[in-house]
């Protein structure tokens, strides 16, 4: 129900912005850091797969395999994706049931957050940050 609320305010927030960005613009592969605390220290880092529509978007994490990632709204400049469940790469022998990530683009930068809910331990919430890899 949450994730439900969430996304219907991002919808309508998100529908007002007059330069929305095309899927094409977000496609491509991005070099990600996932950070925590205050001094927003990187935790894990990863490869963001985008495609040109919603389908075939992962997240790859170093020492993992891909993570498929559900796109649950592409509007304006933001992404919000869903991830998981999946084996945990720094919590070893925990899950991560759900990985919801809310990123922002604009050229070739990605910032946003993220939040990981884990099997036994509970939530994490962080900041993500990406640079969109150059051919």
């Amino acid at each position: 129900m949450r994730q439900l609320l969430i996304a219907a305010v991002l919808v309508t927030g998100l529908s007002s912005i007059a330069a929305a960005q095309k899927p094409a613009d977000v496609a491509g592969s991005w070099d990600t850091e996932a950070m925590l605390g205050p001094n927003d220290s990187v935790v894990a880092t990863g490869v963001l797969i985008a495609t040109s529509d919603t389908k075939g978007w992962t997240m790859t994490f170093s020492k993992s395999k891909p993570i498929p990632l559900r796109v649950l709204l592409e509007a304006g400049d933001s992404v919000v994706t869903e991830g998981g469940p999946y084996p945990s790469v720094s919590r070893p022998g925990e899950t991560v049931t759900k990985l919801t990530i809310v990123a922002h683009v604009k050229g070739n930068q990605m910032t946003g957050t993220f939040e990981a809910h884990y099997d036994k331990s509970g939530t994490v919430r962080g900041k993500l940050a990406g640079t969109k890899k150059t051919k």
